[in-house]
């Protein structure tokens, strides 16, 4: 019996996401929970486990395809009726659970198996996210169907004229992947299950033409002339522009920065500082045995800074609710970091980073760079922040006027640490010196409440000392 498989609701109140990658093929034979997919959301990327235990018989969707709630993912072939195994609520990985009731679920026969047990099994949690539990806490091996290797496609002869030929079987997004190409699926054998004309097939015929290197007038000749044609001017297209669709976060992204540019007014203010001081601390921190083995940079002393600052000036540690006429102070601060990835600007954030001593918080801006730039942040870190950090001096630049985060009252923008000639002691010697912008919400915090907190952390940075005043 063949069951279809929908994207679920991955919370976080989104109705859509971008498919980036299967994990599976046609003909693939996949046991429950087992990782099937990767679909991108405004928040992250999160794993699809497999529902059923059977075998892949369609994909639906391209890679690259945003998708809506409730769209069709994926077709199973199942060994049995499975009305009695219907999947239960997804909740996918690193996505907070919905609240369901316990269910009873038969795992699908297969001749290799053992007999089910009859006992109903209690959902809970499991490694990959949702599903009912897998016995012994691991999932099991993944398996193959046995499937024949595929022969490269070469293009067919057209049928006569005086002959009625089937539509090819293929998916709609095969059959526009050949309309982009100009590809004649007539011309198509299919490798997929019953015949099917795959993704594959159509490029395996665009790449006859388009191989490298490949002078023959045959291989020109074996495919229909359309796709040369297309071929050729999607390549000189190429040349002179790029267009990429705006969706996933690079959309999300735009999306706040407008939010919070046209909602909140902004007010930047700036100070820069010699922090030769602090640059010293690091060079003694790094030689100290305590800090051994810790990657103490001047991210984290920044970080620290900000945190004891916010203490002296709680106003820009606060967020305005429109919504029910109130300023909510906070008495954390769940510190978020501006990073940089392949995927586009995110800020997660650190949890009661002003609890953390700096070597605690030095460790965890390292792991959550870590898994900001591999893609496994999780949605729940990137929302709940109250104050953020940018470092732009990593890209060589001075200053700037950074963006709130939506629902922020300031962001701290760190420029590059210069070797600048500066008085000193009444002198000009060379030290080493940095600027610091201010960002803040001019609802949340008067220009006197910013200007004692970025004094306060540019104090911080001159004389490191100073901390003993202060706490």
């Amino acid at each position: 019996m063949t069951r279809d498989f929908v994207l679920p609701d991955l919370g976080e109140g989104l109705t859509e996401s971008e498919l980036v990658a299967w994990h599976v093929v046609v003909g693939e034979l996949v046991e429950l929970n087992q990782p099937i997919a990767e679909v991108e959301t405004a928040k992250a990327i999160v794993q699809l486990p497999s529902p059923f235990a059977g075998v892949i018989s369609e994909l639906y969707v391209e890679p690259g395809t945003t998708v809506t709630v409730g769209s069709r993912l994926v077709a199973f072939d199942l060994e049995e009726d499975p009305a009695d195994t219907a999947p239960v609520d997804v909740v996918p990985v690193d996505v907070a659970p919905v609240d369901v009731a316990p269910a009873e679920v038969a795992p699908v026969a297969r001749a290799d198996a053992a007999p089910a047990q009859p006992a109903p099994v209690e959902r809970t949690p499991v490694l990959v996210g949702y599903g009912p539990p897998v016995e012994g806490g691991t999932r099991p091996k993944r398996k193959k169907a046995s499937i024949p290797p595929t022969p490269r496609v070469q293009p067919l002869e057209p049928p006569p004229a005086n002959n009625v030929q089937e539509t090819p079987r293929s998916t709609p997004p095969v059959r526009k992947l050949a309309s982009d190409l100009g590809v004649n699926l007539a011309f198509l054998a299919g490798t997929g299950g019953d015949g099917t004309i795959t993704r594959a097939d159509v490029l395996a015929a665009t790449s006859t033409v388009l191989a490298p290197g490949s002078t023959s007038h045959s291989a020109m000749h074996s495919a229909p002339p359309s796709v040369a044609t297309a071929a050729h001017r999607a390549t000189s297209a190429a040349a002179r522009e790029t267009r990429t669709p705006i969706k996933g976060m690079r959309k999300a992204t735009a999306d706040a920065m407008v939010r919070s540019a046209f909602t909140a007014p902004h007010v930047t203010e700036f100070l820069t500082i010699d922090v030769t001081p602090t640059v010293e601390l690091l060079a003694t921190l790094r030689d100290s045995k305590a800090f051994a083995g810790q990657r103490i940079t001047m991210l984290s002393v920044v970080a620290k800074a900000l945190c004891i600052a916010v203490g002296r000036n709680p106003s820009l540690n606060s967020r305005w609710d429109d919504a029910a006429g109130e300023i909510v102070q906070f008495g954390y601060v769940n510190l978020g970091i501006a990073v940089a990835t392949p995927r586009g600007l995110m800020v997660p954030n650190i949890p009661d980073a002003d609890q953390l001593g700096l070597a605690d918080l030095a460790a965890a801006l390292g792991l959550l760079a870590e898994t900001a730039r591999g893609g496994t942040t999780t949605p729940q870190s990137l929302s709940g922040g109250t104050i953020s950090i940018t470092n732009v001096g990593v890209f060589g630049v001075d200053a700037g006027t950074p963006i709130l985060n939506p629902g922020e009252a300031a962001i701290l923008a760190m420029g590059a640490v210069r070797r600048t000639p500066w008085e000193f002691r009444g002198e000009v010697a060379l030290r080493d010196v940095m600027t610091l912008s201010l960002s803040f919400d001019h609802r949340l915090v008067d220009g006197e409440q910013g200007s004692r907190f970025l004094t306060d952390v540019g104090a911080i940075l001159a004389n490191p000392a100073i901390v003993l005043t202060m706490v």
